[in-house]
């Protein structure tokens, strides 16, 4: 872990995606992203940041933790450079999945991302939100 160490939230469809194919993959490149706002979070983030995994369209909840593992570069899906990916590794499933409804309401997640731009896939968390998702979920160990 880092000093400054930031948190965020990544959307994925378990269709397309699921917190199961990540642990099984025990990690990814978090590419395709095709959104200036979303692909800023991308770059922001550090090895060592903490990310929620969400289940989005089906599932709509918070399945698990994830960490940073390498730092942005060119997402490997596209030729042009200014699309980014990450890579990131499974840290813990939610023993309880947080689910959107759940967060909704919440007192004092109101302001979350999530919930102001539903539909931006890679966000910023602040550390209380990020700790009272996972307070919610109870991770297994």
């Amino acid at each position: 872990m880092h000093w400054a160490m930031k948190y965020w939230l990544v959307k994925s469809e378990p269709s397309a995606y699921s917190w199961r194919d990540f642990e099984k993959d025990e990690g990814t490149y978090w590419d395709g992203v095709r959104n200036y706002q979303a692909r800023n979070n991308l770059a922001a983030m550090a090895k060592g940041d903490r990310v929620l995994f969400y289940h989005s369209v089906s599932e709509k909840a918070v399945v698990g933790i994830a960490e940073v593992v390498r730092e942005s570069y060119q997402d490997p899906s596209s030729n042009d450079e200014r699309w980014l990916a990450v890579d990131l590794k499974p840290v813990s499933a939610l023993a309880n999945p947080v689910t959107l409804a759940q967060i909704k309401a919440e007192a004092g997640l109101e302001g979350m991302a999530l919930l102001r731009q539903s539909r931006l896939s890679v966000a910023p968390l602040s550390a209380a939100e990020f700790k009272t998702i996972v307070r919610l979920g109870s991770p297994r160990r």
